[in-house]
């Protein structure tokens, strides 16, 4: 509350309308907010696997859950192109805001989806041992590392940017106490 008298609540309609997404948007966010997080922690521990046939599996679920949330993207997109559900923004700076970070997630999200498409097409791969996917440019190295460091990059920008959005929908509920959060999670009490 001291929030709102510090001058907060001018930044901010208190009143403002607290509708759901609808279902699908829900289940398609949840689940593309999983496999962000499960890729990242994936990616961050390939190496730790021994080479062969753990780290072959490793990677090779990497690309397999990254396809589909590439998928998953696409039919967010395209759900939203044919009117799926969004409540309207909130009016003012804060909206604004809010706007502005929605499209920087999914600014990042294409980004390291079509970076890390670029590093599996660009080093090639061997697939759960069952498809050998050859390299597009098997002798350029240094395309591999540049690709490489843009997918890292971006994952680990995205996965910043989701915790602060995360952060920011739990402030909502816990501080502001404005039913944003439970536009996305409608059982949250």
């Amino acid at each position: 509350m001291a929030l709102h008298q510090a001058g907060y609540a001018g930044l901010m309609n208190t009143s403002f309308q607290t509708d759901t997404y609808d279902r699908r948007s829900i289940v398609l966010h949840w689940a593309s907010a999983a496999l962000v997080l499960g890729l990242w922690c994936v990616g961050q521990t390939i190496d730790w696997f021994p080479r062969g046939t753990p780290r072959i599996t490793m990677r090779s679920l990497h690309i397999s859950f990254g396809v589909l949330l590439a998928f998953l993207v696409l039919a967010r997109l395209l759900w939203w192109a044919k009117g799926g559900t969004r409540p309207a923004a909130e009016p003012g700076l804060v909206g604004k805001l809010a706007s502005s970070a929605h499209g920087l997630l999914y600014l990042l999200l294409i980004a390291a989806l079509g970076a890390g498409i670029a590093l599996t097409l660009v080093r090639g791969d061997n697939l759960f041992g069952l498809y050998k996917l050859s390299s597009i440019a098997p002798d350029n190295k240094p395309l591999r590392h540049d690709i490489g460091e843009l997918h890292e990059w971006a994952a680990n920008i995205l996965l910043s940017l989701a915790f602060l959005h995360a952060a920011a929908a739990v402030w909502h509920h816990r501080v502001l106490k404005d039913g944003v959060l439970r536009r996305m999670w409608p059982s949250l009490k």
